[in-house]
């Protein structure tokens, strides 16, 4: 079969790979759709949150159809259509899957029962492999105690992360608005249902944010940028007694914030990684809410061509979600 590779940093490379075998206590799972993730180039670039080896096959936003089941796995069979979780246990130690173990981004791979879970009807193979990132934004809301219609969420970082934390917010109810300095983004984010989007370039983000929220600003904001004003920003958005939620990864830099506001202000700011605990609710609530993420998803790929893919989606002004198919 055929399977991407990081050989090294900075070394993709499409590769032939020998068929899985599985474990009696493992489930073999037929890839459909993959998609490429913010951290699948901090991979490449030799960094991560973790520590990380090579080589390595990435890959953790999928959805897969299992093809066959070990003899002492329970709760699928095969046909079942399934997507699964990035942080994982093993028996040695916790694993990043597609990171410090090997991925999705290949045509067959093996995987614990324990870390899946069945992809509802609704859902269709594409938006499967949205199923990951959106776990992530339900996080980001839900750790900040979840929101409702008396509220405005503001999202500082019109990615992936960001536009399906803003579709979590819309979906509970909540009046949102997407600051992004990239117009494609703003765009997308009108299309999920954000009442209102901030182009931040000319400096006057946080004032508009005030004007539309009668000075009071946003009950909850979402930090999903990771970029420098992105981050110094945070803060002013929020209103007195608001709530912040840091999802945006950055990685080795320190930058000048004004911490002051936190006191001043009184606020919550609260880490967000991943989305432990919450894979069964965000599924439901993707399901019962038919909430439509498809605009997040802009181009497609073959796994075939995921050098190619990988390079086009370095292209921000272009892309936020490339996704890769495979024929399996």
């Amino acid at each position: 079969m055929k399977g991407l590779v990081f050989e090294a940093p900075d070394r993709p490379v499409i590769a032939d790979m020998p068929m899985p075998v599985i474990a009696d206590t493992e489930v073999l799972v037929r890839t459909r759709t993959i998609g490429i993730c913010h951290s699948d180039y901090e991979l490449l670039a030799g960094r991560y949150i973790i520590p990380i080896s090579y080589p390595v096959t990435p890959g953790h936003e999928w959805c897969g159809e299992i093809v066959e089941v070990g003899r002492s796995a329970k709760g699928f069979r095969p046909g079942d259509r399934v997507v699964g979780e990035c942080v994982v246990r093993t028996p040695e130690r916790l694993h990043h899957f597609g990171f410090s173990l090997n991925g999705a981004d290949r045509e067959y791979f093996p995987v614990n029962p324990e870390w899946l879970h069945k992809l509802p009807d609704a859902v269709d193979d594409k938006r499967g492999a949205l199923i990951e990132p959106f776990t992530c934004g339900f996080y980001a809301v839900a750790r900040s105690g979840g929101t409702n219609a008396s509220e405005t969420v503001v999202v500082s970082g019109g990615g992936t992360i960001g536009l399906v934390s803003a579709a979590a917010a819309i979906g509970m109810g909540a009046r949102v608005i997407v600051v992004d300095p990239i117009r494609t983004r703003r765009d997308v984010a009108l299309k999920l249902g954000a009442d209102t989007v901030i182009d931040p370039s000319d400096g006057g983000a946080a004032d508009r944010i005030r004007d539309l929220t009668g000075g009071r600003g946003a009950d909850l904001v979402i930090e999903a940028a990771g970029h420098d004003a992105s981050l110094a920003a945070a803060f002013d958005y929020a209103r007195e007694e608001g709530r912040v939620s840091m999802v945006g990864i950055s990685i080795g830099r320190k930058i000048p914030v004004d911490l002051g506001l936190i006191q001043m202000k009184n606020l919550t700011v609260k880490g967000c990684i991943g989305s432990p605990g919450v894979w069964p609710a965000a599924i439901r609530f993707l399901e019962r809410t038919g909430l439509d993420l498809s605009p997040i998803q802009t181009h497609d790929f073959p796994l075939s061509a995921a050098v190619e893919a990988f390079e086009l989606g370095k292209d921000a002004q272009r892309c936020i979600k490339v996704t890769l198919t495979s024929a399996g």
